[in-house]
């Protein structure tokens, strides 16, 4: 098989690597705040600096894997399937119909993909697991939360590409304010920065995810209720996903799922309570074993579809 890279879009870093098969045998990290960019820059300012620390990126690992043929990119937003733009990102303000594959095909002079980062992980993880399922649902807990879907083996974007934007399941009527325009989605309180702002309600201290999750293992009641508040959020979201599509497997990734056994009692039980009867006992839920790899393969073999 050719080579391909993938690529994953975190919120401080670019995650590059060079995919053999299902292997991934070359792996580099670049610095990418894209998030403070759109932040304190223009619009169009931001979508040039974007293009080129992506563009930058990219070709000092071509020039150690020449040989590579397609590039996937693994985007958070909400992505356009008939033209590949990004259409908009919640995280990324005043991103808007950015040709990132357009913009990077020119530069590179190669094919360029460009995907939802939960639904690249999702056709990741499924393809780590191809031999068991035909269906998976993927949640990413990372900045925000992302959901992917696989049915009957194929990725499912939906007729405009924003399909099973999970993280924008309201969870909490009139809740707090959330980058997509809504308010009391359930990113607001899953993710990483969810769990901040709940243990800031709860405490009136900044934190990171991380320092809050180190709190709650030593037994901090405020830090242990920050988790227990994401993952019955992650739960109510998911029992409304799984009445509508009836998957039985359910992976479980992003940075913050390292944070699961504080969230996975909590979990299960409102997951439980919040199912139709006949599903309930029915649900394979995990967190995945890919150690980060999934969204970097799921791009790089999107690419190469």
């Amino acid at each position: 098989m050719s080579l391909c890279i993938g690529v994953d879009v975190g919120g401080t870093n670019l995650r590059v690597g060079v995919v053999d098969g299902l292997e991934v045998i070359d792996e580099l990290r670049f610095a990418a705040d894209f998030s403070t960019i759109c932040r304190t820059h223009a619009a169009d300012e931001a979508w040039q600096q974007i293009l080129a620390v992506t563009a930058e990126a990219l070709d000092k690992v071509l020039q150690r894997h020449p040989d590579v043929t397609s590039i996937g990119i693994g985007f958070p937003g909400f992505i356009d399937p008939q033209r590949g733009t990004v259409a908009q990102s919640p995280n990324l303000p005043g991103l808007r119909d950015a040709d990132l594959a357009g913009g990077l095909a020119r530069l590179l002079l190669r094919p360029v993909v460009v995907e939802n980062d939960a639904l690249a992980a999702a056709y990741g993880e499924y393809k780590l697991h191809a031999d068991d399922i035909s269906d998976l649902v993927y949640l990413g807990l990372g900045t925000g939360v992302g959901g992917g879907l696989i049915v009957n083996h194929q990725p499912f974007a939906g007729q405009n590409g924003y399909a099973m934007e999970a993280g924008h399941i309201i969870v909490e009527p009139d809740g707090r304010l959330c980058g997509c325009g809504n308010r009391g989605c359930m990113e607001q309180y899953a993710s990483a920065s969810g769990v901040s702002l709940s243990y800031q309600s709860l405490t009136g201290k900044q934190l990171d995810a991380a320092s809050i999750a180190q709190a709650a293992a030593q037994g901090e009641s405020d830090a242990m209720r920050a988790f227990e508040l994401a993952a019955v959020s992650l739960a109510q979201a998911l029992a409304h996903i799984l009445k509508v599509v009836d998957v039985r497997t359910v992976v479980i990734g992003g940075g913050m799922s390292h944070a699961w056994p504080l969230m996975q009692s909590a979990f299960m039980q409102r997951l439980d309570h919040d199912l139709i009867p006949v599903l309930r006992d029915r649900i394979d839920v995990s967190v995945s074993t890919s150690g980060d790899h999934a969204g970097i393969i799921g791009a790089a073999l999107l690419s190469a579809r």
